[in-house]
């Protein structure tokens, strides 16, 4: 969620002018003050770079193939946001330099904040991504290209298939579906009938490609139950050929679950967000209630490193401990590490997955 707080952090801003007055809220610089007053003043000196903090050395380990992410939010100067909708994300075009800093190949972009600035923003989104060599599926001109799959050659490995899609129930409006006339995201809702245009999706790639993966948006923010529906529909998903379902909306770590060999991420969790000073001091009203969200620790998170056999199967998922201090990435310490790796584990036990602490890694068990 580089949109926002951390946009004021990076070397090009956006405006500061903010349209979350249920928050009483004006000033995306509001949520650097609220950081700072918890951790401390930034640094003067903050290039590209910044936010990686000390994780950027894994996000450029050469032994790394592919590095991909949900990008939740819009990289435009766009000044008109979408009308109706309460919170809009936006990062200047300009620190796509950023994203290049940590080698991302590809940024997922079916989810509810990329169209906050209208379609001039998911264009020049999309424009600023392409000219950067980044893959971005799952938003497009119109549905075909929304629904068209990105390709990343590796080499000597192969060529991986990455579809995007958002949930309709994420909270991606549904006039935000791109379709044959329109631009937009690719929008679904987890029934049988989106499950097999899908399937035929990946049946057209599945030949062609070293590994299938479905980025998907999907569930709410905020809690660890995972809907029957959910879960029904990731399964199926790797019963249609998908190698990996990488999962994501909730803004904390959520439940993992390896099926017939395949990875099911339910809720990756915000590796970056601006909130880590906004849930201190309980206010009044929704304010207060936005305060019990501090329990789920959205200030941790985790940076998956995922390895695959031949075949497609999941063969080895080692998970990096992250804090967010300062609005960068730090690692987290020993008592962090054991916390996430306890909710890792304590949300496995229905999915049949567990957790150990080592290395200062987390390593998933199945």
């Amino acid at each position: 969620m580089l949109g926002r707080g951390v946009d004021q952090v990076l070397p090009f801003s956006c405006d500061q002018l903010l349209f979350e007055g249920w928050r009483g809220i004006e000033s995306a610089r509001t949520f650097v003050e609220l950081a700072e007053r918890r951790n401390g003043p930034l640094p003067a000196e903050r290039g590209a770079a910044f936010v990686w903090g000390d994780l950027l050395a894994e996000f450029t380990d050469p032994a790394v193939d592919l590095r991909l992410v949900n990008l939740e939010t819009a990289l435009t100067t766009s000044a008109v946001p979408w009308p109706g909708k309460k919170i809009h994300y936006r990062c200047h075009p300009g620190n796509v330099a950023t994203l290049q800093a940590a080698g991302l190949e590809c940024c997922a972009l079916a989810n509810n904040h990329v169209l906050d600035w209208g379609y001039e923003g998911l264009r020049e989104t999309i424009s600023t991504l392409q000219a950067a060599g980044i893959a971005c599926p799952g938003a497009g001109r119109f549905r075909q290209e929304a629904d068209r799959p990105a390709w990343v050659a590796l080499p000597g490995k192969g060529r991986v298939a990455i579809f995007s899609f958002a949930a309709a129930a994420s909270g991606v409006p549904a006039a935000w579906a791109a379709r044959p006339d329109r631009p937009g995201v690719s929008l679904v809702v987890l029934t049988e009938p989106f499950l097999e245009y899908i399937s035929a999706l990946v049946a057209r790639v599945r030949r062609e490609a070293a590994l299938v993966v479905v980025s998907i948006h999907w569930g709410g923010n905020w809690g660890y139950v995972i809907p029957p529906r959910m879960r029904w529909f990731a399964r199926q998903l790797v019963e249609c050929g998908v190698d990996l379902v990488h999962g994501h909306s909730s803004h904390h770590v959520h439940g993992i679950e390896v099926y017939r060999d395949r990875l099911i991420l339910y809720g990756a969790g915000d590796l970056l967000n601006d909130y880590e000073g906004l849930f201190l001091h309980p206010g009044p009203g929704r304010q207060r209630r936005l305060a019990l969200h501090r329990n789920f620790r959205p200030d941790l998170g985790l940076l998956y490193r995922v390895r695959f056999g031949a075949a497609g199967q999941v063969r080895e998922v080692a998970m990096v401990p992250t804090h967010i201090r300062g609005l960068r990435l730090t690692r987290a310490d020993e008592r962090e590490a054991r916390w996430l790796g306890g909710i890792v584990g304590w949300l496995g036990r229905q999915l049949g997955c567990g957790c150990v602490v080592e290395d200062k890694l987390l390593r998933l068990q199945w």
